[in-house]
C-alpha cells in the first residue's frame, strides 16, 4: 500500500503514489474541477462537504490509498497547532482519519492546474507570468513534463538524462539529473515523462528550456521530487520531517552580462597615419645610453617577496578626490584599503543577494527568497551531475545552477527589516554580518575565507533557525564530540545529500540536544544562543570522512596571510590561516587542483568536493599550506624565449634586414596618435607596440641608430601620461582606494574604457604601460628618474600591490593568490561572480611586474613577478587552456581547447565582443610576447591549431586576427610563421592595432624561422 501526492500530481500533471490536500491558509485549496478526472460523483460530493464545512482552524487532507492497482479515498482531518516560523503559521500535528464511501477509483493522469482564490471554483488554469531578470530581460522558464502513470505497483525509478532544445538555434542546454536511492521513508513510483524533444524516465524531472540571443541568454532549471516521511515533533536523537515536496531548484544565468564590458574588439582598428619623415639621430653628436643589463637572469634570490614597494601618496600630478560612483554599501569602516575585485564583492554591490563562492561552497543572502522564505545566509554545493551544458560537442558552455538553498543559517529575530553588513575585508576573507538594523549589533557573523572547510556562523545572543529550501527529511543527534564542547547533528536532505552540523556554545553548561526539526524547512534552536554553528557537506562514499570532519569541528579560519621567497629557480609561498573558536584544534580547508600539484606541507585527506569551475577540491588538514614552484622563469627577458633555448637574440642576417625594413616603416607612424586615446587600455597597447618594435630593432635587428630615434619619440609620448595630460587623466579616489580613469566622472558612462573607473581590467590596462616602461628603462637607464619610477610604481601598486599595509592601495587587487590567476571584473554585481576573458593579458600583467622589477632594481618585485608567472601558468593550464589529458574541467567541455570567459560559476566559450572562433581562441593569445611559450605549451598549441586552424583554415580569418594566429603558430612551427610574415607583399591589414610586423618578424625568426 502506498500514498500518492495529489497536490504535487496536479502541479506536475501526473498522479503519483501519495496525496495531500491541505486547506489551511498556508496551503491553498485545490479546485473541484481539478479532481473531476479522478473522483466519482459520491467522492466529489463527500469532498465538497468536507471543504465547505472546513474552517481556517482546521485542515482537510485528501488521501488515496493504492491497493491492487486501484485507489481508495480517505480524509485526514488535522487540527492546526500554531507554530510561528518567520511569521508563518504552519500545521504540525496529525489527528484522525475519515474514510470515504467504499468506492475505488482508477489511477489516471490529470491535467495540471493551479488553485484559485478561496471559494472560487471555475478557474482551472492560470497563465504563467514570464520571469525577468533585473534588466527586464526574459529568464528561461521551465516546461512541465507530460507524465503517464502506467502502474500503481511501485518500482524503482531509473534515472536518465533529460535534455531539451533551446527555443533558438544558436544554443541548447542539457540538464543531467541523477537522483540517488530514495530513503526508506520515501515512497517510490515509476513515471514515464516525455519532453518536447526526448523521452526520459526520471523522478519528476522538469525539462529545461533555454533562450539565447546575441545579447541575452537566461534560463531556469528545476528538479523536484515528492517525498513523504514520518512526523516526529519530540526532541529525540532521530527526528524526521513531516510530508513535504523536495524542490532542488536553481537558476542558470546563460545570459552574458556585458556590464562594464563593451562589445568592441581588444584593439583599435586603425594603425594611424605615418609621419611625413623620420629624422634619424646623429650618432656623432649624441651619446647613446648603455644597455649592459641582461633583462633575464639564470637565478634569483629574494627573502621576502611581499615586502612593501612604497608607501607614499600618489604622484602630485594625479589629482585626488574622495567620492566614487559606486557606494560602499554596508561596509564598516576599516584602516586597510578596500579590495574591489575579490570573491565577496556581491555582498556590497547591487541587491547584496547574489552568490559568493568560497570553493567548494557558495553562500548568498537569502533575503526572503526561496521555499524557506529565509532572511539568513544560504549554503549551496553543486555536484557535476547538476551542470547545465550548452549545445554542441564540445558543449559551448557549462553552468552551475544558483539559488539552491541546501542549508541556511538564520535566526528567529531576522526578517524583512534585516540588513547585511561586512567588515574586515581582506584579499582572502571577509566577515558578513546579519543584523536587525544598520545601527544594531550583529545577530550572526559569518567569517568567510577562501577554501574554508566549514561554513561557520557566530551567533551573538540570537535564536538559531537552521533552514533548508531543499528540505531536511531527518535530523540525527550524535552527541558531544569527545574532549570538546562541540555537539554534532547529521541532517539528511530531500536530494539525498548529507550535511553535518556542529554546535559549539561558549557556555560549558549547554544542555546538548536542543535543536528541533519542526518541518522540512525549519530546525529550531534555543533562544539567546552564544557560540558557533558549523555546517559541512559529507560527500558520499568517503571512508572516514565523517571522522575527519569531527576532528576539525569547533575551529574555523578567520583570515589568511601570505608569505614567500625565491632561491635559484624555485619560488616558495605559504598561506597561513588565522583561527577562531577552539584554536587548539587543527583546521580543515579545501585546496584547488593547482594547489595540490605543488603542495609541500599540509595533510591531504580523502574528502573531495566538486567546485564550480576549478575541478575537485581536496580537504587539507593544517593551519598553513606551503607550495614550491620549481621552474621560475627567471631567464625570460624581452627577447623571444623557448623552454629549451631560453632568450634568443640572434637571427640570420637576412632576417635582420627584414626586421629593420619593417621598423623603418613602422617607426614613421604617429606614436602620439596611436597612444593618446580616450582609453587607458588602447593607449597602453599603443605604447607597448612601439616599445616592442624598438627593442626588436636594437637587440635583434642590431640597428641602434634607428632604435634610439624611435626611443626618443616613444619617451615623449610616454611623458604625456606621466604628466597626466592624456584625454582622460588619471585620478586617485580614496573611497575605494585606487587610480582610475576620470572618464566616467566626466561622462557618467560606467562602461567607458571597459569600466576602468569601476576597476575593471586594471591589470590589463596598466600592464601595457609597465611593460613599455621596462623596455624604455632597459634601453635608457637615465630615464629611470624618481618621477618616472613613481608614476610606474603607482600603476603596479594599484593592480599588483604586495603589501596589505599600504595606506593608499589594497593588497593584490587583481591577482587572486588562492585561484592562481587574476579577476578582471571590478565593481559590477554579477550573478555568476567574478570573471576574466583573457588569460594571456593576465600573463602579461605578471610578466610586466617581473620585468619592471628587474629594470628598476627591485629584486623582491622581480622575484614576486616570476612566482606569479609560474603560479598563473599552472592555473591557466588547469583551468583555461585544455590539452586532451585535462582531468580538471568537464570532459564535455575540454574539446573547446580554451575557456572563453571563465567565471566563478560558469565557463562560456565565447567573448564579450563576438563568437568567432578566432576571437575566442585569440583572446587567450594576445599579446604574443616572450612569456607566451612558457604558458602555452607545445602540446596545447598543436592540439588547438589542429582543432581549428590547420589545413588552410587560418587563411580564411580576416583582419588582425590572422596575424595573431600565425604569431601563435610560431611557437610550434616558426618556419611557417616566418614565411607568412616575411612575404614581401605582406598585407598590413593582418596586423591588429597593438601588433607590428617588426616584432612578428623578430619573433618568428628567433623562434627558429630564420636563425
Amino acid at each position: 500500500m502506498e500514498l500518492l501526492s495529489v497536490k504535487r500530481a496536479l502541479a506536475l500533471g501526473v498522479l503519483l503514489t501519495c496525496s495531500q490536500l491541505q486547506t489551511a491558509s498556508a496551503y491553498p485549496r485545490l479546485p473541484l474541477p481539478a479532481l473531476d478526472g479522478i473522483m466519482t460523483p459520491p467522492c466529489r460530493r463527500r469532498h465538497r462537504e468536507h471543504v465547505e464545512r472546513d474552517a481556517d482552524a482546521e485542515a482537510v487532507n485528501l488521501l488515496y490509498i493504492a491497493e491492487n492497482g486501484q485507489v481508495r479515498a480517505h480524509f485526514w482531518e488535522t487540527k492546526l497547532v500554531p507554530t510561528v516560523i518567520n511569521g508563518v503559521t504552519q500545521t504540525i500535528t496529525v489527528s484522525s482519519q475519515v474514510p470515504f464511501p467504499d468506492e475505488t477509483l482508477p489511477v489516471r493522469a490529470v491535467a495540471a492546474t493551479k488553485a484559485p482564490a478561496k471559494k472560487k471554483k471555475k478557474k482551472t488554469t492560470t497563465p504563467v507570468k514570464k520571469a525577468t531578470n533585473k534588466k527586464g530581460q526574459p529568464i528561461r522558464t521551465v516546461k512541465k513534463a507530460k507524465t503517464t502513470a502506467k502502474k500503481t505497483t511501485p518500482k524503482k525509478t531509473t534515472p536518465k538524462k533529460t535534455t531539451a532544445k533551446q527555443t533558438t538555434t544558436k544554443k541548447q542546454a542539457a540538464v543531467k539529473t541523477t537522483p540517488k536511492t530514495t530513503p526508506k521513508t520515501t515512497t517510490k513510483s515509476k513515471t514515464t515523462a516525455k519532453t518536447t524533444t526526448k523521452a526520459a524516465t526520471t523522478k519528476q524531472v522538469s525539462t529545461l528550456t533555454t533562450r539565447r540571443t546575441t545579447s541575452t541568454r537566461t534560463s531556469t532549471i528545476t528538479v523536484s521530487r515528492s517525498i513523504t516521511s514520518l512526523t516526529s515533533l519530540r526532541v529525540s536523537q532521530n527526528q524526521t520531517a513531516s510530508p513535504t515536496v523536495v524542490a532542488t531548484s536553481g537558476t542558470i544565468h546563460s545570459s552574458l552580462d556585458t556590464s562594464g564590458n563593451p562589445t568592441s574588439q581588444p584593439f583599435v582598428t586603425s594603425l594611424g597615419t605615418s609621419s611625413s619623415s623620420l629624422s634619424l639621430i646623429n650618432t656623432a653628436s649624441t651619446t647613446l645610453p648603455s644597455t649592459s643589463m641582461r633583462p633575464g637572469r639564470p637565478t634569483i634570490q629574494a627573502a621576502n617577496l611581499f615586502a612593501p614597494m612604497a608607501s607614499g601618496a600618489p604622484p602630485s600630478q594625479i589629482s585626488q578626490r574622495s567620492d566614487h560612483p559606486v557606494a560602499r554599501l554596508g561596509i564598516k569602516s576599516q584602516s586597510q584599503k578596500l579590495s574591489t575585485n575579490k570573491f565577496y564583492a556581491n555582498f556590497f554591490l547591487g541587491n547584496q543577494n547574489q552568490p559568493t563562492w568560497t570553493h567548494p561552497y557558495s553562500v548568498a543572502w537569502a533575503k526572503g527568497v526561496g521555499v524557506a522564505k529565509s532572511w539568513g545566509l544560504s549554503i549551496s554545493h553543486i555536484e557535476r551531475g547538476q551542470l547545465a551544458y550548452g549545445d554542441g560537442d564540445p558543449a559551448k558552455y557549462f553552468i552551475n545552477p544558483v539559488g539552491i538553498q541546501s542549508m541556511i543559517f538564520s535566526a528567529q529575530e531576522l526578517g524583512n527589516t534585516s540588513v547585511l553588513t561586512t567588515d574586515s575585508l581582506t584579499a582572502f576573507s571577509v566577515n558578513v554580518n546579519l543584523q536587525n538594523s544598520a545601527s544594531a549589533s550583529p545577530l550572526i557573523t559569518f567569517p568567510l575565507v577562501q577554501g574554508m572547510g566549514f561554513v561557520t556562523a557566530r551567533y551573538n545572543g540570537a535564536s538559531p533557525l537552521i533552514q533548508s529550501s531543499v528540505s531536511v527529511l531527518s535530523l540525527v543527534y550524535n552527541g558531544k564530540l569527545n574532549g570538546t564542547n562541540t555537539f554534532k547533528y547529521k541532517a539528511g536532505l530531500g536530494d539525498q545529500s548529507t550535511w553535518l552540523m556542529y554546535i559549539t556554545p561558549d557556555s560549558t553548561s549547554y544542555p546538548g540536544n536542543t535543536f528541533t526539526l519542526v518541518n522540512g524547512n525549519n530546525i529550531n534552536g534555543t533562544s539567546n544562543f552564544v557560540g558557533t554553528i558549523q555546517i559541512a557537506k559529507l560527500p558520499s562514499s568517503t571512508p572516514g570522512g565523517e571522522t575527519i570532519y569531527d576532528n576539525a569541528a569547533g575551529v574555523y579560519a578567520t583570515s589568511t596571510q601570505i608569505s614567500g621567497s625565491a632561491s635559484g629557480t624555485t619560488g616558495t609561498y605559504s598561506m597561513t590561516f588565522s583561527k577562531g573558536g577552539n584554536t587548539s584544534r587543527t583546521l580543515l580547508m579545501f585546496a584547488l587542483p593547482h594547489h595540490i600539484q605543488t603542495l609541500t606541507s599540509g595533510g591531504t585527506t580523502n574528502i573531495k568536493l566538486q567546485t564550480t569551475t576549478k575541478g575537485t577540491a581536496t580537504a587539507i588538514i593544517g593551519d598553513s599550506w606551503t607550495f614550491a614552484e620549481p621552474d621560475l622563469p627567471t631567464d625570460i627577458g624581452f627577447a623571444p624565449w623557448t623552454p629549451n633555448d631560453g632568450s634568443i637574440n640572434s637571427v640570420s642576417s637576412a632576417a635582420q634586414q627584414l626586421i629593420v625594413q619593417a621598423a623603418s616603416s613602422e617607426l614613421t607612424q604617429d606614436i602620439d596618435g596611436q597612444s593618446n586615446l580616450n582609453s587607458m587600455y588602447f593607449s597602453g597597447k599603443g605604447l607597448a607596440k612601439f616599445a616592442a618594435i624598438i627593442f626588436a630593432t636594437n637587440d635583434i635587428g642590431k640597428n641602434k641608430t634607428l632604435a634610439y630615434t624611435g626611443l626618443q619619440r616613444l619617451q615623449a609620448s610616454f611623458a604625456t601620461f606621466v604628466n597626466n595630460k592624456q584625454i582622460y587623466p588619471l585620478v586617485y579616489e580614496s573611497a575605494w582606494g585606487g587610480v582610475v580613469s576620470s572618464g566616467t566622472y566626466q561622462t557618467g558612462d560606467s562602461g567607458l574604457d571597459f569600466g576602468n573607473t569601476y576597476y575593471n581590467d586594471h591589470h590589463f590596462h596598466y600592464a601595457y604601460f609597465v611593460y613599455a616602461a621596462a623596455i624604455i628603462g632597459y634601453l635608457d637607464p637615465t630615464w629611470l628618474t624618481a618621477t618616472n619610477r613613481d608614476w610606474v610604481n603607482t600603476l603596479v601598486r594599484d593592480f599588483g600591490n604586495p603589501s596589505s599595509n599600504d595606506p593608499y592601495y589594497p593588497f593584490s587587487r587583481s591577482y587572486d593568490w588562492f585561484h592562481g590567476h587574476s579577476w578582471a571584473k571590478g565593481l559590477f554585481e554579477s550573478g555568476d561572480g567574478k570573471d576574466q576573458e583573457s588569460s594571456s593579458e593576465d600573463s602579461l600583467a605578471c610578466y610586466a611586474i617581473k620585468m619592471w622589477g628587474r629594470i628598476s632594481g627591485d629584486t623582491a618585485m622581480e622575484a614576486r613577478g616570476a612566482l606569479m608567472m609560474a603560479v598563473q601558468a599552472r592555473a591557466v593550464q588547469n583551468y583555461y587552456l585544455y590539452t586532451s589529458d585535462n582531468t580538471v574541467q568537464p570532459p564535455r567541455f575540454i574539446g573547446n581547447k580554451a575557456a572563453g570567459i571563465l567565471f566563478e560559476n560558469k565557463i562560456d566559450h565565447t567573448t564579450y565582443f563576438g563568437a568567432n572562433i578566432e576571437y575566442i581562441q585569440g583572446i587567450h593569445m594576445i599579446p604574443l610576447l616572450p612569456f607566451s611559450p612558457y604558458v602555452r605549451t607545445n602540446q596545447f598549441v598543436t592540439e588547438e591549431w589542429n582543432t581549428y586552424f590547420s589545413n588552410g583554415r587560418v587563411d580564411s580569418v580576416a583582419g588582425g586576427w590572422r596575424g595573431i594566429l600565425y604569431a601563435n603558430y610560431a611557437i610550434i612551427n616558426p618556419s611557417a610563421a616566418w614565411t607568412f610574415f616575411s612575404n614581401k607583399n605582406f598585407d598590413v591589414s593582418f596586423l591588429d592595432g597593438g601588433a607590428s610586423l617588426t616584432w612578428y618578424r623578430a619573433w618568428a625568426a628567433a623562434l627558429g624561422g630564420s636563425r
